[in-house]
């Protein structure tokens, strides 16, 4: 069943930077009803604060996606606040370089936690909403790192690909309810993310090096990662689910 009358309230993961900031505001200017969900609180609160100055219905909450009582008690305030959970873009993770050998099982178990975990979280806790009302929407974002693998990053690709297999895994099982599972494997995208990582040498001749080579030349933005989310939740995206659509600038074809 696809009901359009459904109230779109939409759960942004990591959003209070970068790509999830980015996604929070399109789904707010789209006329969502939007909860920032990020590690940082305080800026959680404030982008949350930005996009309401704009009218849209926006707030923040500090949530560390690995721990799911603290999920839990974010999804009852939302509710709450704004209804049912309609729409969940699982943005937050972590990432980090450093060589195979010397990745403590304490950092591969953060990477698996917030990356992978914390998504099934999410996920697990936002779907009996959306097959109460017949309706919903799930984007993960992934890695376009998951194609290819990336040296020194054996923790952080190995999460994001997990990251696709749920996603096909719930499209399968969530289908006949109503609700599409997709994933979007960003490409080269400028973030603050992006530009540590340039800062400490791990991007070789940094990004306009690889923006040069991109067959689109240029970096991506936040807003094309938006952009496709935006696509994905909506009534027009119902016949497309357990799918991976890359926004990469042809980097990965």
């Amino acid at each position: 069943m696809t009901d359009t009358s459904v109230a779109k309230v939409a759960v942004v993961t990591g959003g209070a930077s970068g790509i999830g900031l980015g996604i929070a505001g399109r789904l707010a200017d789209d006329g969502a009803k939007v909860a920032i969900f990020d590690a940082n609180g305080e800026a959680a609160v404030e982008a949350a604060e930005k996009l309401t100055a704009d009218s849209a219905e926006v707030i923040g909450i500090r949530v560390d996606v690995s721990d799911r009582e603290q999920i839990d008690s974010a999804l009852a305030d939302v509710r709450t606040r704004f209804g049912p959970v309609t729409i969940l873009i699982n943005n937050a993770g972590v990432a980090g370089y450093e060589k195979f050998l010397n990745i403590s099982i304490e950092t591969w178990n953060r990477f698996l936690a917030v990356n992978l975990t914390g998504t099934f979280h999410c996920c697990q806790a936002v779907l009996p909403d959306m097959v109460e009302v017949g309706w919903g929407r799930i984007v993960n974002i992934s890695s376009s790192s998951t194609h290819s693998g990336q040296p020194l990053m054996a923790h952080y690709v190995a999460s994001k690909s997990g990251v696709v297999g749920l996603t096909k895994t719930l499209a399968l099982e969530f289908g006949p309810k109503g609700v599409t599972v997709n994933t979007i494997p960003p490409g080269f995208i400028d973030t603050p993310m992006t530009r540590d990582a340039e800062s400490h040498g791990y991007l070789g001749e940094g990004v306009d090096f690889h923006a040069a080579r991109t067959p689109v030349r240029r970096v991506g933005r936040p807003e094309d990662i938006a952009n496709a989310c935006a696509f994905l939740v909506s009534d027009a995206a119902g016949y497309i689910t357990g799918q991976v659509i890359g926004v990469n600038g042809g980097r990965n074809t």
